[in-house]
């Protein structure tokens, strides 16, 4: 063994407990090994429940290195059983330390014998190290041979490389369990997020591919980013966490009463009953011209005027703009009587359906257009609600604010440029594009590309978006449909 100085193993062990990447602590520790032995070749297993699998494999005299790539294994994976040496270790948690492998008798070294002999090959010493996180539970294997003295010869394992070796396999086993539990962590966490989109898409088929849309663009335009030097970037760390906004920003649609987000025309569910009121009134004049030969003008007058504003009202309830005239008859229609079964005679719309019907642009009044904004408020208080950390703090916040403008004119809490970071300012253009060009509202038909940027840039003219970044997006193309 080398006289490794205190201050190299410190940094060892530092590099070991802060490595965030599988593959790179695992090359870490089988580089560090195998030079800390002087040996010629090593061999990482991970455990796979009952088996182990080649993760990487260093010959260093033949030039031989592979490593696993995709989760693709290197070579069938040793199954957890007697016949193999690796095997032992890790299920009898022990070091394993051969002189000379062709020699032992306790162990099939079969395998090693024919990799030899195809080869040209000769594996003499082998020390086999059980990788064991603080629980002992074994998390893999290290599996070093052939130890070499200063010139080059192949001599056994020393023994106090034995403790060094295992202290290390034994603080990456740690790092790597860490390394599990933080990334099964996240994929818990993805997970809920795709149950959650789920759920709100579930809700409403008007609402199905906007957020994975959004997403779509979002990842196209974060690679285009990687690819162009515009000084800006998302790190690795930076690029989960907002495509994690991108993912929540309308899970508080999932609180917002399904009659209005799936409003597809003005009145809703008023048109039947609007329907049925003019179908009575219109048979009430019949009778009253029948019973009353003298008022048979009259009734026959209003059943028409009844008739004409059936159909204004059945226009304009599914228009996409209503015009001043068009409101004007609306009203002096809304007023027109009628005569209910009893013989009474009320206006033909009532108030709430007179403001619903005379809605200028959309389907929305703005009783229902206040509750379908409080969404944003929604998905702050159920973010808040879960726990997130580190890199993923703000998560919440800026899910909650892409309906903010720099200008203060957004909302819910009227924020402007100094407060709305970057991530917010992409989103919000995210949102607001796919919201014009989408193909699946109820209210409206999608709008070509070139007339939703034509929008986004009027929206930069009054200051409500960010030039830049909708700049650098229409450049990306990454709006571009399939």
């Amino acid at each position: 063994m080398k006289n490794y100085p205190v201050e190299r193993l410190i940094r060892i062990a530092i590099s070991l407990s802060t490595e965030k990447r599988i593959d790179a602590l695992l090359n870490l520790i089988l580089t560090e090994a195998m030079d800390i032995t002087r040996c010629d070749g090593g061999t990482v297993y991970i455990r796979d429940k009952e088996t182990l699998r080649f993760f990487e494999m260093v010959t260093l005299s033949k030039g031989f290195h592979r490593i696993m790539e995709d989760d693709r294994d290197i070579l069938p994976p040793v199954p957890l059983n007697r016949l193999h040496v690796c095997a032992c270790a890790a299920m009898d948690h022990k070091k394993i330390n051969i002189p000379d492998v062709y020699e032992s008798k306790e162990y099939d070294f079969s395998g090693a014998q024919r990799y030899d002999s195809l080869n040209g090959y000769r594996t003499r010493s082998m020390l086999v190290i059980p990788m064991e996180d603080e629980r002992g539970r074994n998390i893999g294997v290290l599996q070093l041979i052939n130890a070499q003295d200063g010139q080059g010869r192949i001599i056994p394992f020393a023994r106090e490389d034995e403790d060094l070796i295992s202290a290390l396999a034994s603080l990456a086993a740690v790092s790597l369990n860490n390394n599990r539990l933080a990334k099964a962590t996240q994929d818990i966490l993805h997970s809920f997020v795709a149950v959650m989109v789920d759920a709100v898409d579930a809700r409403s088929p008007y609402n199905a591919n906007h957020t994975r849309s959004m997403v779509r663009y979002a990842e196209r335009f974060l690679d285009w980013l990687d690819t162009e030097d515009v000084g800006w970037r998302f790190t690795q760390d930076e690029r989960d966490p907002f495509l994690m906004s991108v993912w929540l920003h309308d899970i508080g649609k999932l609180v917002i009463p399904l009659e209005i987000m799936d409003k597809q025309t003005r009145l809703g569910a008023m048109e039947e009953r609007i329907l049925g009121r003019i179908e009575v009134a219109r048979l009430m004049e019949q009778l009253r011209a029948l019973k009353q030969p003298g008022q048979a003008a009259e009734a026959e007058t209003a059943q028409e005027k009844l008739r004409q504003a059936a159909e204004l009202i059945a226009k304009a309830n599914t228009a996409g703009f209503l015009p001043d005239e068009t409101i004007a008859a609306l009203r002096a229609a809304g007023e027109l009587p009628c005569l209910t079964a009893a013989g009474e005679s009320v206006p033909l719309l009532r108030p709430e359906e007179l403001e619903a019907i005379t809605v200028r642009r959309g389907t929305l009044t703005a009783a229902e257009r206040g509750e379908i904004e409080r969404h944003v408020v929604y998905t702050g208080r159920l973010l808040q609600r879960m726990t997130f950390r580190d890199d993923y703090e703000p998560v919440p916040a800026w899910a909650a604010a892409h309906h903010e403008f720099l200008n203060g004119s957004g909302y819910p809490e009227h924020r402007t440029r100094e407060s709305l970071p970057k991530q917010v300012r992409l989103l919000t253009i995210l949102d607001i594009y796919d919201a014009l060009t989408a193909e699946d509202r109820p209210y409206k038909p999608p709008m070509p590309a070139e007339r939703a940027f034509s929008i986004l840039e009027s929206m930069r003219d009054e200051g409500k978006l960010d030039g830049e970044i909708l700049e650098l997006f229409h450049r990306s193309g990454a709006w571009k449909k399939d």
